[in-house]
């Protein structure tokens, strides 16, 4: 339990898109910040319900590991409460880019540490990972080749090296631009690009030469054609 509040994202958000919450949006983290600081943990508790999404999802992905990546949540928002004194916003990226930057730190921290440790696959739990809820008139056969995809992709991107792993989950899966996924990582613009094309390179190699992937993408490509026809 963190502040009084559960780090439950699962059963609150299984149907959110990126960025959305169910925390009202009646005051901005600026106002909610300097509460905090002044020693109002309801408004620590609002800024974690609206960020431990992204949060999470990034250590999850990162990481390959549901319990560790709740650690690092957990201990993401414990460092940040204790933090907040220093942190400033001069670049204008915003809180979640803080918070972003010390769960990735801390992630990277972990994995060393955890690097001749066994680990639990993403694959053999049963965690929510797909990538987006169903959408609207979209027929239940559709859904679930998407879903069959998301899981395809999930594991390439398990397959990943490190660096590139983690600027793919920021920039591909989170939409942040090169410029903020760079303050998170701590490289230059130049070197996210280069991870980037290298890791979508790589990506790409992987999912060709996965047999359920090609035939996925054939079976798309002639629903496609046939909807054209139609």
């Amino acid at each position: 339990m963190l502040f009084g509040l559960r780090l439950t994202w699962r059963a609150r958000h299984s149907r959110l898109e990126p960025g959305e919450s169910v925390v009202p949006v009646e005051k901005d983290d600026g106002r909610l910040i300097e509460l905090a600081r002044a020693g109002d943990l309801d408004a620590f508790n609002v800024l974690v319900a609206r960020h431990e999404r992204p949060v999470y999802s990034v250590a999850l992905r990162y990481m390959r590991n549901p319990e560790l990546a709740e650690d690092v949540t957990q201990d993401t928002f414990l460092r940040a409460y204790h933090a907040l004194d220093s942190f400033r916003n001069e670049a204008g990226y915003g809180l979640r880019a803080w918070l972003l930057t010390i769960a990735a730190n801390r992630a990277r921290d972990v994995l060393r540490a955890q690097a001749r440790r066994p680990t639990i696959s993403l694959d053999e739990t049963d965690d929510e990972s797909s990538w987006e809820p169903e959408a609207p008139g979209e027929s239940p056969l559709e859904f679930a080749q998407r879903g069959e995809l998301g899981e395809l992709l999930e594991r390439a991107i398990g397959a990943l090296p490190p660096e590139q792993r983690l600027v793919v989950i920021l920039s591909d899966v989170q939409g942040l631009p090169y410029d903020q996924i760079a303050a998170i990582v701590g490289v230059p613009v130049g070197t996210v690009k280069s991870r980037l094309n290298r890791g979508r390179a790589r990506l790409r190699g992987i999912l060709l030469d996965d047999p359920r992937a090609r035939e996925h993408f054939a079976r798309r490509a002639r629903l496609d054609g046939d909807g054209e026809r139609g």
